[in-house]
This record gives C-alpha cells, sequence and structure tokens, in this order.
C-alpha cells in the first residue's frame, strides 16, 4: 500500500469538507437556493481579494479569465505592456495579439522579477500604452513580481494593471485596492483548494469605464454580462455548481483561519522550502525574488530532472512539478500552497532527500529536514 500525496503548484489537495459539500445531491442553478449560495460565495470572494470591487466567478481555467481581461476592456490596435518572464507572462502577450492589440514585450531572464524602473521606462516612452499585464507570482519560473511597485506607476496613468494572481490570491498579502490594481484574476485550483474549472476576476471602476469602449469580439467571456448577473445572484450562463458549492466552504474555511494568519502560513511553509534545499547546498532558481507559492529548485549536476520529478511520483508517491520549456529536465518545483500544512512540507523535503540519494547526489540526508523544522516549528508557538 501507498499513499500519495499531491504538493504540485496545481491542482492543489482538496480537503475533504469542500469534497463532501460538493458529493450533496446536485440542485438547480437558477433557484433561489443556489442564488443564496452564489451570492454568500460571491461576497467571501471579496473578503479573500481583498476588494470592494465585484469578483466574477467564471466557468472555465484561470486563462479564461486572463483572455476576458482582455477582451473587454480593450480594441485592436490598442497598446499594451506584457511582462514575459515564464510561459505566463507570455500567455499575457500572445492573447493580446490574437486579438489584434499591439504588444510592447519586456523580457525577463527566467529566475527574475522584473524592475519598476524598466516597466517605467517603457510606459514613460509610450504614453498610448493602455495596461500594464503581469504575473503576481509567475509559477513557471517561481518568481514574486513587484506588484504594488507596477500599480503605483499606472494609478495616475490612463493605463491598467492587470494581473495574473493565479497562483497569489489567497497565499500573500495583496491589497488591491490599496495598491490601485485594477483587474485581478485567479483561479480555483491553486489556493482556493479546489479542482479546476472556476476562474475570478476583480474588477476596479476604472477598468470598467474602459469597458464602455471596448470593441474586442466576445461572447462567452462577456464580463458586463456577467456583472449584469452577478447583480442577480446568479452568472450569464451555466454555472459550475458543485464547484461554487465547494467554493463556499472554501472561503469559509479561509476566513475561520483568518487571511493574516493565511498569509503567515504559507509565508512559514515558503521560508522552510528555501531553508532546507539551501542546507542541501541546492541552488534556488529564483533566489532574489521567490515566489510565495511555489519554490523552484535545480537538480544537481549529473541528475536528469524529468527522471527524478517522475521517480518520486511514480515510486515513491509524491507529486511535484518539474521545469518547463528550457528548465525541462533541469528543474523541479515544490508547491507550498492551499490546504498544504508543516507536515506536507516535511513529506515533500524528506522525500527530495531520499530521491536525490537514489539517484547519487552527494547530499546529507536529514540535514534539509532539520533546517525546515527550525522554522516550521514556529507555527506551534
Amino acid at each position: 500500500m501507498k499513499k500519495h500525496y499531491l504538493l504540485a503548484p496545481g491542482p492543489t489537495p482538496v480537503p475533504e469538507r469542500a469534497l463532501l459539500a460538493m458529493a450533496a445531491p446536485m440542485i438547480h442553478h437558477r433557484t433561489p437556493q443556489f442564488s443564496a449560495i452564489f451570492k454568500e460565495a460571491a461576497q467571501l470572494l471579496k473578503y479573500v481579494f481583498q476588494t470592494e470591487n465585484d469578483v466574477l466567478i467564471l466557468a472555465s481555467s484561470g486563462t479564461g479569465a486572463m483572455e476576458g481581461s482582455i477582451v473587454n476592456f480593450f480594441s485592436p490596435g490598442d497598446e499594451v505592456l506584457a511582462i514575459n518572464g515564464g510561459k505566463f507572462g507570455e500567455r499575457w502577450g500572445q492573447i493580446s495579439e490574437k486579438y489584434g492589440l499591439k504588444v510592447h514585450w519586456i523580457k525577463v531572464e527566467w529566475g527574475d522579477a522584473v524592475s519598476s524602473a524598466a516597466v517605467k521606462e517603457v510606459l514613460d516612452a509610450n504614453p498610448a500604452i493602455k495596461a500594464v499585464l503581469c504575473q503576481a507570482s509567475e509559477t513557471s519560473t517561481t518568481v514574486q513580481h513587484p506588484i504594488e511597485e507596477i500599480a503605483a506607476l499606472t494609478k495616475d496613468r490612463e493605463t491598467l494593471c492587470i494581473v495574473d494572481g493565479i497562483t497569489a490570491v489567497g497565499v500573500a498579502d495583496m491589497p488591491i485596492d490599496k495598491w490601485g490594481v485594477d483587474i485581478m484574476v485567479s483561479g480555483s485550483q491553486k489556493a482556493f483548494m479546489l479542482p479546476p474549472g472556476l476562474a475570478f476576476a476583480s474588477i476596479s471602476e476604472k477598468a470598467w469605464k474602459f469597458n464602455e469602449s471596448a470593441t474586442c469580439p466576445r461572447y462567452y467571456f462577456d464580463f458586463a454580462k456577467e456583472r449584469k448577473n452577478l447583480g442577480k445572484d446568479t452568472s450569464a450562463y451555466t454555472p459550475a455548481a458543485s464547484l461554487i458549492i465547494g467554493l463556499r466552504e472554501i472561503l469559509l474555511m479561509i476566513k475561520e483561519e483568518g487571511l493574516e494568519n493565511t498569509f503567515k502560513r504559507h509565508d512559514r511553509l515558503a521560508r522552510a522550502a528555501r531553508a532546507a534545499m539551501e542546507a542541501l547546498g541546492m541552488k534556488l532558481l529564483a533566489p532574489k525574488s521567490p515566489s510565495f507559492a511555489t519554490t523552484g529548485v535545480y537538480v544537481p549536476e549529473g541528475v536528469d530532472g524529468a527522471k527524478f520529478v517522475k521517480y518520486m511520483r511514480d515510486t515513491m508517491g509524491v507529486t511535484m512539478a518539474g521545469g518547463q520549456d528550457h528548465l525541462k529536465g533541469k528543474i523541479f518545483r515544490i508547491a507550498h500552497l492551499g490546504f498544504v500544512d508543516t507536515f506536507d512540507m516535511i513529506i515533500a523535503i524528506s522525500t527530495i532527500e531520499m530521491a536525490l540519494t537514489k539517484f547519487g547526489a552527494k547530499i546529507e540526508m536529514g540535514k534539509g529536514v532539520a533546517a525546515a523544522q527550525k522554522i516550521l516549528i514556529e507555527g506551534f508557538e
């Protein structure tokens, strides 16, 4: 018998409380009973997003919310700035180009965060730019970008700050109203601890003004229509009803823990993961601006990263993520977001130590675990 552990940056483990709620008999989505659940979930989303703005609930992956954030606020020919520091920053620009927008790119070395000075330079040189598109946490490179600084640059311009917070919302403290983030998107399968299938978008009044003149084609991802239906405690089209029932339970769990404690837990797990890898002599992918959601680590020389990740998953029963594009086979990624706690991290680090030893790496087993324990014990004080 072998237990399996899911420690990849999405999907993440789903708590039993949510699973049980979603296993209840189906109810019709156009009823007062479901509308009451929908309304409660929509209100609780504002708490987690730290916003007074409407938060739309979409039946899609996070990429649907990203696409909607382009087509609802811009017209073909509009200029936007995309921060390309990984697979998902690249996606922002690709979506924009598909709809005929002119994309200015800032390309950032994988593992580095964009500098706000570089963003300012492009904005100053191109005053027609209508949006900066960025990730709060670039999952592919395990980097945290300086969203507060970027939002400060757009706040007093006719420019929107649009952020992919898919592995950031519910993980780290990002008061988007205070900072001036205009659109923040996320997805169900990360810190919201649900199966894939829901996307969320918080939208400022500044952004809604852009919506009034935007002409990009849209039908399913019509945010104005969704906003109108949100006011009636429903969605424009068939909602993912079971996921929304689970969402309400998850949001109640987050509120019970308290956002401040949620942020502290994620910070503690992230620090423990990084300390463990450094204690083992491993090189971090993003040492200068590490993500709060996942830690990227280079495999030792002579170790095939793809085989290493496969071995941990198929032989040891612990699923982590490998690298993407040119980092494939060179790194692995430890997730520490969502329904993950102290002893999940001990399992993750112990698995890495044992697997590295099996692959012939010269490490001292137990050293990483010990380094992590010194930080993780803070959670019991």
